[in-house]
């Protein structure tokens, strides 16, 4: 079976991680440093805390933001359940905005149509790789009183309108899952504009704990002292995780460049094709494809799914929206509500796409899939 997805591990990067096994750290030492570091060179210089999961990074997100009861997270339903569970976890309210018909992302004209004074957050998904549009976003936050947030776990090493991920939102999470753009083998990253988030973000997934003397509220104890201020959860990544991820970096402008021939390979062969629509792009966006989303036309996409999983071709679909879950629908979220995004579920697949993907590989899925919708 062809997979969807898959991680591409070199020579170096075992030995990359090999070296910190043979070393004296294994968890929370200097190479958790220097790929933070990293990460934070890659995204704009903001300061970038690193965790165990692209989940974590979003509760973790949503803590430095302070989101609670009584808040409201505007979010897409067209994006992985933990956009919007891990403010739901927070105790916030989520509401759900349609996505642009075409993009699947985030309609900012429909965001704009829900925002409230409760409004605290606007959490948009780069799907697919593709970045959201920010600035418009930005804007009817601003207005809000709120912060936007970039789940950018698609996007890593994209740019929008000459601004790298990571430097477009208030906030931003990355995953470093073995299919997405580069891998910790598990592991995420939270990026914040704001040293006062940042700070909360890193406090939060290091159990709450508070190492700055000149913060203490107990003063008389010795130079071992630390101290928790609020409650947190240990999220912490490994040396281990970060040494793979440092050498990952290195090939990660190599991983975009083989992703977006893949996508125009794709393009090429499938835009003639009926019952087939390629996904969009706008002209200021350079995403860094971690999907390659096609559409399956005419009420054919169970059919074409399962005839292309018949021939060998691993293909996913993403994702369901969210509020289908039965622990939105229990909660009172209805059907219909973001029609673009119910239309965009029923006719996506996503096709094989990996940086060790051959051209013929390529040329496979296309000779099958044309063969299927013929």
């Amino acid at each position: 079976m062809l997979p969807y997805g898959r991680q591409s591990i070199s020579d170096e990067d075992v030995e990359a991680v090999a070296a910190i096994l043979r070393g004296d750290w294994l968890t929370t030492g200097p190479t958790v440093t220097a790929f933070e570091t990293a990460v934070s060179e890659l995204a704009g210089g903001h300061r970038a805390v690193s965790c165990t999961s692209g989940t974590a990074a979003l509760h973790m997100a949503y803590a430095g933001l302070r989101i609670g009861p009584g808040d409201e997270v505007v979010t897409t339903p067209m994006t992985f359940v933990a956009t919007a569970s891990c403010a739901a976890i927070m105790g916030a309210e989520i509401v759900f905005a349609d996505v642009e018909e075409d993009t699947a992302l985030l309609d900012p004209a429909a965001v704009e149509a829900v925002v409230t004074d409760r409004t605290k957050v606007i959490a948009a998904v780069d799907y697919a790789g593709h970045a959201a549009d920010y600035d418009t976003l930005q804007a009817i936050a601003d207005r809000a009183g709120a912060k936007t947030l970039g789940d950018a776990a698609h996007s890593v090493g994209g740019f929008y309108k000459g601004r790298p991920v990571g430097d477009l939102a208030d906030v931003t999470t990355m995953s470093f899952f073995p299919t997405k753009n580069l891998t910790t083998g598990e592991g995420g990253a939270v990026v914040a504009k704001d040293p006062a988030v940042a700070q909360r973000v890193h406090e939060f997934h290091f159990i709450g704990l508070v190492r700055d003397p000149a913060r203490f509220q107990i003063t008389d104890e010795g130079p071992w002292h630390q101290e928790v201020h609020e409650f947190g959860v240990n999220y912490r990544l490994t040396d281990v995780a970060c040494a793979l991820g440092l050498s990952q970096l290195k090939r990660l402008a190599g991983f975009t460049k083989r992703r977006s021939e893949i996508t125009a390979r794709y393009n090429e062969a499938f835009e003639p094709v009926d019952g087939v629509r390629t996904p969009a792009q706008r002209d200021y966006v350079d995403p860094a494809w971690h999907l390659y989303p096609v559409r399956i036309l005419g009420g054919r996409r169970r059919e074409i799914f399962e005839g292309l999983r018949a021939a060998g071709i691993g293909v996913q679909v993403n994702y369901i929206p969210v509020y289908w879950h039965p622990v939105f629908a229990n909660a009172g979220y209805k059907r219909g509500m973001c029609p673009n995004a119910e239309q965009y579920y029923r006719e996506e697949i996503s096709l094989p796409m990996y940086p060790d993907l051959t051209d013929a590989d390529v040329d496979r899925v296309i000779e099958t899939l044309t063969n299927l919708v013929s």
